[in-house]
């Protein structure tokens, strides 16, 4: 894996602030994030959990504040300097974001997207190198699923896309790994083997691990660090042990404006 400075916070939010017209999603929020760190976002839906890992990808714009991954401000780059620094950053989004038709080594293969030009990617797709070959049943086998490489994604199950869609983000060799709620769509056993999996393979390569979580047993079971965001605020910031049940209550209940507003 890519290594990146220790002592360099691998995210910074300083006072940031994000408005979707007249919804402010992100409410004055300023936290940091250690390289190598494991961290679990908490909170209901509309809480603005996927806002706060888009700003941390770079993919957000900011209504106010400043952002940083490995220390470098995102607010005002180029946008081939952000691409360069979102290449260090692996994004599992909720959808997975794998192309159906297309083989899994393929897939694996656009995990490689971000530093390769278009031809240099259409080679890849098309005429894989051994050691792209290899590297990417590497990845698979650790995932569990090497005998899958050259399947056709769409005739995978649902835990072995997810699978795919992890092995693509380590093929990506990064630095930190954003997940936006991954386990969402799958039943609560394979949701503990897929969350399990994430993090020990996020502990093996030293990679910072931010996971927007649903189930907040999985969270204090797996991350030594709670984020629980409420309404666009940050409102727990703990060590699961820390976490009372009436903090716990308190994020997950919703008043009957929030009930209204669809939130």
């Amino acid at each position: 894996m890519t290594t990146t400075n220790k002592s360099t916070p691998a995210f910074a939010l300083h006072e940031v602030t994000v408005d979707f017209q007249s919804t402010r999603a992100l409410d004055d929020v300023s936290l940091e994030i250690s390289s190598g760190e494991h961290v679990a976002l908490i909170g209901p839906s509309g809480s603005g959990k996927t806002t706060l890992l888009r700003t941390l990808n770079g993919a957000q714009p900011l209504t106010s504040g400043e952002v940083f991954a490995n220390g470098i401000a995102l607010t005002g780059l180029a946008s081939n300097e952000l691409r360069s620094i979102r290449r260090s950053i692996g994004w599992i989004p909720q959808s997975l974001g794998l192309v159906p038709n297309l083989r899994v080594i393929q897939n694996l293969m656009l995990g490689s997207s971000g530093r390769a030009s278009i031809w240099q990617l259409l080679r890849k797709l098309t005429f894989p190198t051994r050691e792209d070959q290899l590297a990417a049943l590497t990845h698979l086998d650790r995932v569990g699923i090497g005998e899958k490489l050259f399947e056709r994604t769409s005739s995978l199950s649902g835990g072995q896309q997810q699978r795919v869609a992890i092995a693509r983000t380590l093929f990506q060799n990064p630095t930190s790994i954003l997940a936006d709620e991954p386990v969402s769509a799958v039943d609560p056993a394979r949701a503990v083997d897929l969350v399990k999996l994430l993090t020990e393979l996020a502990t093996e390569n030293g990679v910072s691990l931010v996971m927007s979580i649903h189930n907040l047993e999985l969270a204090r079971r797996f991350f030594p660090r709670l984020i629980g965001l409420r309404s666009g605020k940050v409102v727990i910031d703990s060590h699961p042990d820390d976490l009372s049940p009436t903090e716990a209550d308190s994020l997950f209940s919703l008043t009957e404006s929030e009930i209204l507003d669809g939130e």
